[in-house]
């Protein structure tokens, strides 16, 4: 085996790639690093998504990283922005050196003789097998190639052009036309009034309600502390005073979801006036079970007030040439027909992991701190808070692998293996949401008990706590000289 030896191998270069990155630089100096990319650029999300209206989904206070202030007036910023700002950070830093495009890691085996994973990864120029100490999965969690496929009985049949946001393509020209946006989601939310503003009409066909917020596209809070404090600080504390205040409202929602249910629904009645219809605005579950898709500057309601748009709560029959036949016999006319149905869960980006040859069930292990696998040595994955910004938990991870690093070099210790106790763990509730996206794939995500350290957290401040008060060396990740293959560790247990 010829190649260097990394330190550390990041997959993905898009958020949580980058935070691992520049933590690296900052709190690992002297460790070795690659980011492998399959793109041709960095981004990741905001690279893949490009249609109608594209944007963040939370205030750029938090979606921007700990360590590089966002400086826009804009805090919900379009996804061309966001992008701007990921490649002004990694141009800062230096780091296009250490990216690899167009590289696809395929698997990666743990060698425990070696204490090494061997990644194996597709580049344009041929196959080829990449040694590291650390193995960082910044994937995300769906699927890039493959989003869900929600089975709509005779789209085949359509007439007109049929588009997925996740593949959309450059030139559609939807000036005129009429469009039906089959979804709920946050992402129906954003397509349907950038659409408006040129189409003949956009219909939001969904099955079933989403709970919507509107929010000023900029944070007078934020503005005013970058006017009156240093960039660094100004940014520092509006992050601060972000996630608290979103915590309390969060929390306060799930306590007492009728009194949340009834101020939505009373902002949303305010919003549309006679146009508000409670069938098309009340789900039939409580806020925040489900993500709350976020109306900047009620662009989506001001599209259905000047009636550009308009929302249809129904079940689809099937597609026909012409359009959407609904169950109730009506059809739904349309020349364009946007398949915002939802995204395909993913863990680890599909590469096949293994330890010494033996395949790893995902859906056997646990979570170890939101960020590492039961019995699986020098890895990483980011996956994300399903109730705040993505890049909160990148930054936790990516801070709390760099503390974990150096206490392997303090130690003198090649591995790191979160070991659960001899008694064996009792699994509890992994999420605190029912989105369909989670529970179809909820089986290949690894099990959560009710408690840390082995919880998937889904508070972020209380993540921070814990990092904080407990060290890296809690008894529970264990530091070896080398990592057992899952044939031995059965041998002992037996």
């Amino acid at each position: 085996m010829t190649g260097p030896i990394h330190d550390v191998v990041i997959v993905g270069a898009g958020i949580a790639g980058i935070s691992m990155a520049a933590h690296l630089q900052d709190q690992c100096p002297d460790r070795s690093f690659l980011m492998l990319e399959k793109r041709d650029r960095l981004g990741g999300t905001w690279d893949l998504f490009r249609y109608p209206g594209v944007r963040s989904d939370s205030d750029m206070q938090t979606l921007g990283f700990s360590f590089e202030p966002w400086d826009s007036d804009d805090a919900i910023a379009p996804g061309g922005d966001i992008l701007d700002y990921l490649d002004e950070v990694v141009a800062k830093r230096g780091l296009e050196s250490r990216i690899r495009y167009n590289s696809s890691a395929q698997s990666a085996d743990w060698k425990p003789e070696e204490a090494l994973w061997h990644v194996t990864v597709e580049t344009p120029e041929g196959w080829e097998t990449i040694r590291t100490r650390w193995l960082y999965m910044a994937t995300g969690y769906y699927d890039y190639e493959q989003p869900y496929d929600a089975k709509i009985a005779g789209l085949e049949e359509f007439a007109g052009e049929v588009v997925h946001p996740q593949f959309w393509p450059d030139d559609l020209d939807y000036a005129g036309k009429h469009v039906v946006v089959i979804g709920s989601g946050a992402t129906a939310v954003t397509i349907v009034p950038a659409m408006a503003e040129t189409a003949g009409h956009v219909t939001m066909l969904q099955r079933t309600p989403t709970w919507m917020a509107s929010k000023p596209s900029r944070d007078k809070v934020a503005n005013f502390l970058r006017r009156v404090l240093p960039r660094k600080p100004a940014y520092w504390l509006s992050r601060k005073v972000n996630t608290l205040v979103f915590s309390l409202m969060y929390k306060a929602a799930r306590k007492n979801p009728q009194a949340a249910a009834s101020k939505l629904s009373g902002m949303t009645r305010k919003e549309l006036g006679e146009h508000y219809k409670p069938e098309d605005f009340t789900p039939p579950y409580n806020p925040w079970e489900q993500r709350l898709c976020l109306v900047p500057d009620s662009d989506f309601f001001q599209s259905i007030k000047q009636g550009k748009a308009s929302i249809r709560t129904a079940h689809i029959e099937r597609v026909e040439a012409g359009g959407i036949r609904l169950t109730d016999g009506s059809l739904l006319k349309a020349d364009i027909i946007v398949t915002a149905t939802g995204l395909q869960l993913s863990l680890g980006g599909k590469i096949d992991v293994t330890l010494d040859g033996q395949p790893i069930t995902w859906g056997e292990e646990f979570f170890y701190r939101g960020c590492m696998i039961s019995n699986v040595p020098n890895l990483t994955f980011v996956f994300g808070y399903l109730n705040n910004s993505f890049t909160l938990r990148a930054d936790n991870t990516s801070a709390y692998t760099c503390r974990v690093l150096n206490h392997m070099k303090a130690v003198g210790k090649p591995v790191a293996v979160p070991r659960p106790p001899a008694e064996g763990l009792v699994e509890g509730p992994l999420f605190p949401f029912s989105s369909g996206y989670l529970m179809r794939e909820i089986h290949q995500v690894p099990k959560s008990t009710e408690s840390l350290p082995w919880r998937l957290n889904h508070d972020y401040l209380a993540d921070c706590r814990d990092f904080k008060r407990n060290g890296v060396d809690d008894g529970n990740l264990r530091f070896e000289d080398t990592a057992q293959s899952p044939v031995e560790r059965a041998g002992e247990m037996a």
